[in-house]
């Protein structure tokens, strides 16, 4: 099985997504929304670990001068899949869960650290960052 089948099947194992196509439709989407976030050193090593087509739909985009806040990163991701909120917040959360298991957690870390606040929860994680006093 390559690398990018399996990463479909984790995809669709996580969101329950019917079929492949279902849920190779929801990684391309969701990475294409991401590839928008991301840029610098982080960017690239996300892209390195990425299957050699989902590299393809993630490098094709543009990244933002800024990246949007998590509400906004789902909203993009809902417009883009034609689904609810809560529909895109299942899809974002299955995919980028499958991919924190590409790399190591070292790179779901520095993601996180080039992401505003609140992408954590989006990635399966506690969203542990301090809060003002």
């Amino acid at each position: 099985m390559t690398r990018h089948r399996r990463l479909i099947q984790q995809v669709r194992m996580l969101g329950r997504y019917p079929s492949d196509e279902e849920a190779e439709r929801v990684l391309d989407t969701v990475l294409a929304v991401l590839g928008s976030q991301l840029a610098g050193e982080e960017r690239c090593e996300l892209a390195a670990a990425l299957p050699e087509r989902a590299r393809a739909v993630f490098a094709a985009q543009i990244p933002l001068p800024q990246p949007v806040a998590a509400p906004a990163f789902v909203e993009a991701a809902a417009r883009a899949l034609d689904t609810s909120l809560a529909g895109a917040r299942w899809d974002v959360s299955s995919v980028l869960a499958a991919l924190e298991s590409l790399g190591d957690d070292r790179l779901t870390d520095r993601l996180l650290a080039h992401l505003p606040r609140g992408y954590a929860l989006l990635f399966g994680r506690a969203d542990l960052a301090p809060t003002a006093a």
